[in-house]
C-alpha cells in the first residue's frame, strides 16, 4: 500500500472513531427510549404506539452499523421479517409484528455491548494518534511560546526545552502506530457487531425458503407466459399457413382434371406456402432452444449471436466445456436480452461480452458505451432477465449512470458436464 493510501485510510478510521464514539452514545438513548416504549404497553396501550416508532430508530440505528461495517469489508445482511400488509404504522398488528420478530431482541441486545465494544475500540483508535499529534505539535509549541507549562509528554515528563524536542521522534511514532492501527480496530468492532447484528442460521433460511418460494412464482408465471407466446405465434403463424396450405391443395385437386394449369398454379402457391411455414416453424424452435446452441454450447452459440448483431460486439469467452442444458438456455438468453436492450434502447456505438466460470459460477457481463440511464421498471425486460436467472438461484446487478457506460453484470451457479466427444448432433 502506498504511503498516501495508508494515510488516507488511517485517516478515515480515526473519524470512523469518532463516529463511533458519538453512535454509542445514541445506543443508550435507544436502549431507554425502548425500554420505556416496552413497559408503557400497558398503560392505556401507549406503547402500542411508541414501540413501533422506537422500533424504526434503532433498526436505523442498527443499518447504520451494518453500513459501517459494509464500508470496513464486513457484509452485514439485514435479519428483518418482511412487513405484513399493515394499513397503519402502529396498533396492535404493527406491534405484534415487531416483538414477534426474532432480529428486533437481537438488536436489543446488542445495544449496550454494542455501545461499550464501540466506544473503547473509537476511544482507542483516537486517542492514539491524538497522543502522537500532542507529542509532535502541542508540547513543542507550548514550549517555544515560553508559558512555563511543561507537565507530562509522551512517554516520560518534560521540564526542559530538550526534553520537549526529544518527544517529536516519540510522538511520530504514536502517530503512525495510531493511524496503522485505526483500521484494524474499526473491522473488530465491525465483527462484533456482526456477530448480533446478522441474519442467524434459522433466519437465513426463512429467508432463503421466502426466496425461493417467489422466483419458484416467477417461473410459472413465466412458462405460462412462454407458452401462451408459442401458442398464439403457432395460431397466428405456421397454423394459419398449414391451414391455407391444406385448402390451396384441396381446391388443386378439385382442379386438377378441369384445368390443369390453374391447378399447378396453386400448387406452385402451396409450396411457396408450405417454405414459408418452415421458416417460421424454424424461427419459433430457434425461440425455444436455437440449434446452435444445442450444437455449439453456450460459447459458440453467444459468439454466432453477436456477428448478427447490427452492433459491433466483441466477445471474451473462457466457458469452452459444456454445461448443463437449462443453464446453458437461461444464459443465453439472458445475453440475448442484454444485448437486445443494448442494441435497441442504448443509442450505443459498441458492445462487449464476457463469459468465464469462476469455481461453481458462472459469471457473464454485457457492456455497452450508450447513454445509460437503464431502469429495470421501465419495462426494458431487465426484470425478465432477473426472473430468469432467479430461477437458478442466479442474481443480476446493473450499474448503468446517465451518460454511461451501462454494464449488465449476472451470474448463474454452473456445474460443469462432462466434456462432450462431439458437438455434431444437435440433442442432448
Amino acid at each position: 500500500m502506498e504511503t498516501r493510501d495508508w494515510l488516507r485510510e488511517g485517516l478515515r478510521a480515526v473519524a470512523g472513531g469518532v463516529l463511533a464514539i458519538a453512535l454509542s452514545i445514541a445506543n443508550v438513548v435507544l436502549l431507554v427510549l425502548f425500554l420505556v416504549a416496552l413497559l408503557t404497553t400497558a398503560v392505556w396501550g401507549l406503547g402500542l404506539i411508541l414501540l413501533p416508532l422506537v422500533t424504526v430508530l434503532v433498526r436505523l440505528r442498527a443499518d447504520a452499523a451494518r453500513a459501517v461495517a459494509g464500508w470496513q469489508g464486513v457484509p452485514i445482511e439485514r435479519p428483518y421479517r418482511p412487513r405484513p400488509p399493515i394499513a397503519r404504522p402502529v396498533g396492535w398488528r404493527a406491534y405484534k409484528w415487531i416483538v414477534t420478530d426474532p432480529a428486533t431482541w437481537r438488536d436489543l441486545a446488542w445495544l449496550v455491548p454494542g455501545a461499550v465494544v464501540g466506544l473503547v475500540l473509537g476511544v482507542a483508535s483516537l486517542l492514539i494518534p491524538l497522543y502522537g499529534v500532542e507529542g509532535i505539535i502541542l508540547l513543542p509549541l507550548w514550549i517555544w511560546l515560553g508559558t512555563g507549562w511543561y507537565g507530562y509528554g509522551v512517554i516520560w515528563p518534560i521540564d526542559t526545552v530538550s526534553e520537549g524536542l526529544l518527544s517529536l521522534p516519540q510522538g511520530a511514532l504514536f502517530l503512525a502506530i495510531g493511524l496503522a492501527a485505526a483500521p484494524y480496530l474499526r473491522r473488530y468492532d465491525a465483527l462484533f457487531n456482526r456477530l448480533l447484528l446478522a441474519p442467524t442460521t434459522n433466519a437465513r433460511l426463512r429467508a432463503r425458503v421466502t426466496q425461493l418460494s417467489h422466483s419458484r412464482a416467477d417461473t410459472v408465471d413465466a412458462q405460462a407466459a412462454e407458452l401462451r407466446r408459442i401458442e398464439r405465434d403457432l395460431h397466428d403463424g405456421a397454423q394459419a399457413r398449414l391451414v391455407s396450405l391444406g385448402m390451396t391443395i384441396g381446391l388443386a385437386e378439385e382442379l386438377f382434371g378441369r384445368d390443369p394449369e390453374a391447378a399447378k398454379r396453386l400448387l406452385a402457391e402451396a409450396r411457396e406456402a408450405s417454405s414459408t411455414a418452415l421458416v417460421e416453424l424454424r424461427h419459433l424452435v430457434r425461440g425455444i432452444h436455437p440449434p446452435v446452441l444445442a450444437e455449439r454450447g453456450l460459447d459458440g452459440a453467444v459468439r454466432a449471436l453477436a456477428l448478427n448483431l447490427r452492433l459491433p460486439t466483441a466477445v471474451d469467452s473462457e466457458v469452452a466445456e459444456r454445461l448443463d442444458t437449462p443453464v446453458e438456455s437461461a444464459a443465453y438468453f439472458a445475453v440475448a436480452e442484454a444485448l437486445a436492450n443494448a442494441t435497441v434502447h442504448s443509442g450505443a456505438t459498441v458492445a462487449y461480452v464476457s463469459m468465464r466460470c469462476e469455481g461453481d459460477t458462472l459469471r457473464m457481463e454485457v457492456g455497452d458505451d450508450g447513454r445509460g440511464g437503464a431502469d429495470p421498471d421501465r419495462g426494458t425486460g431487465l426484470k425478465g432477465i432477473g426472473r430468469r436467472l432467479g430461477a437458478f438461484d442466479g442474481t443480476m446487478t446493473l450499474s448503468s449512470p446517465p451518460g454511461g457506460p451501462t454494464i449488465v453484470t449476472m451470474e448463474l451457479p454452473c456445474v460443469l458436464s462432462s466434456p462432450r466427444t462431439t458437438l455434431s448432433s444437435g440433442t442432448d
